[in-house]
């Protein structure tokens, strides 16, 4: 909206510094203080208002025992995560681009699917929410109506996307020097599955204090440098084409809601951080898990995602193997999953598993950027 009402107002007399607005960095700074205030400002009335509400998590009796004492913690703290994420990113965004908006619109959709899920687990007292089932099925749908209008339509979307869109980009490989191409109906289901995929790996990877959102916010910072690299032009050159990356020009504008994310990721963190304050919930993980996988999927980054979000991989993996190889051999390959919790089993103090995962995290992020350079 500041971009929209502000940046035509440049050419009257006195007002020219507004020609600043027109440069995505310092939109990007402009949105990353914006989501960070209002989580600063908001956060501390919104948990007061949670624990009025009595909104508190419920805990696994089957997990480490040191959770126990987490009971009752305030939860649905995404809510006010999400809040700040579409304030600041309808802001400072260009809101003339669909590139944007087919993130916000995940986002914000996944968001519902979790406050359901949340609400029921509190109306039931119950670590059990809406059904696996249902909740699979209502990501599904909007991931795959989504997915339809960005593979099969044309109204809206940019000329430099519909004529890539059907193309698979290759970490390694540069873009242009393969013709790899999938049918419309493939990339609908390859997508949707990136998007849900990513959404649930990241709901599985929040069940330590500050866990998920740090991986949450490395990604972003990635995505926004990745989203930034696919639409710039430099001296006439397009960078894109010099990193062999697919060249999506209203991509740049999407580093404005990453930027938004890790904006709000450090103010939630704030809070979050062990002994946490106030949990994000499945209101929120899903909602930036979702927004993650949308990115991977308009940046045409869906493969890179699995080295960038591989913390969430293996999160998800493990939960995978374990289910797998109980109900097959009636033993489990860890202690407990997700993974997270068979390293506290193994005696691992809950600030030393966030910190590694972070680590980790970050290196796989260092690992994504250089993919950049051996192509």
């Amino acid at each position: 909206m500041i971009y929209e009402w502000l940046y035509p107002l440049r050419t009257h007399d006195g007002l020219g510094f507004l020609n600043v607005l027109r440069y995505v960095p310092f939109r990007v700074l402009a949105a990353t203080m914006t989501a960070l205030l209002l989580s600063f400002g908001l956060y501390p009335w919104f948990i007061r208002s949670l624990s009025r509400k009595q909104i508190g998590q419920v805990i696994r009796k089957d997990g480490p025992e040191t959770h126990l004492v987490k009971q009752g913690t305030p939860t649905m703290g995404g809510a006010l995560m999400v809040f700040a994420l579409i304030i600041s990113t309808v802001l400072w965004a260009d809101p003339h681009n669909a590139m944007v908006w087919v993130v916000t619109m995940i986002t914000v959709a996944f968001a519902v699917v979790g406050y359901i899920d949340d609400a029921a687990k509190i109306r039931r007292k119950s670590t059990g929410g809406l059904s696996g089932r249902y909740k699979l099925l209502l990501q599904f749908a909007v991931a795959i109506a989504v997915s339809i209008w960005l593979y099969y339509g044309d109204a809206g979307l940019p000329d430099d996307w519909l004529a890539i869109r059907h193309r698979l980009a290759v970490p390694f490989v540069a873009f242009d020097k393969h013709p790899i191409l999938l049918p419309p109906w493939f990339s609908v289901i390859f997508a949707s599955v990136v998007m849900v995929g990513t959404s649930n790996a990241v709901n599985l990877t929040d069940g330590l204090d500050g866990l998920a959102i740090g991986p949450v916010m490395v990604s972003a910072g990635t995505y926004a440098i990745l989203a930034y690299l696919a639409g710039l032009t430099l001296f006439g050159n397009v960078i894109a084409a010099y990193l062999g990356i697919p060249h999506v020009e209203s991509a740049s504008e999407l580093a404005i809601y990453c930027a938004s994310v890790v904006g709000v990721g450090f103010g939630f963190l704030w809070f979050n951080t062990y002994p946490a304050q106030v949990f994000m919930g499945d209101v929120g993980s899903l909602a930036l898990g979702g927004g993650l996988g949308a990115l991977a999927v308009v940046t045409k980054n869906e493969l890179l995602s699995v080295i960038l979000g591989g913390i969430f991989v293996t999160e998800a993996v493990s939960v995978i193997v374990q289910v797998i190889s109980f109900k097959t051999t009636g033993k489990r390959v860890f202690l407990m999953a997700p993974i997270h919790h068979h390293y506290e089993k193994k005696g691992w103090a809950e600030p030393k598993v966030i910190v590694r995962f972070w680590i980790i995290s970050i290196m796989l992020a260092i690992a994504s950027l250089a993919t950049l350079k051996l192509r």
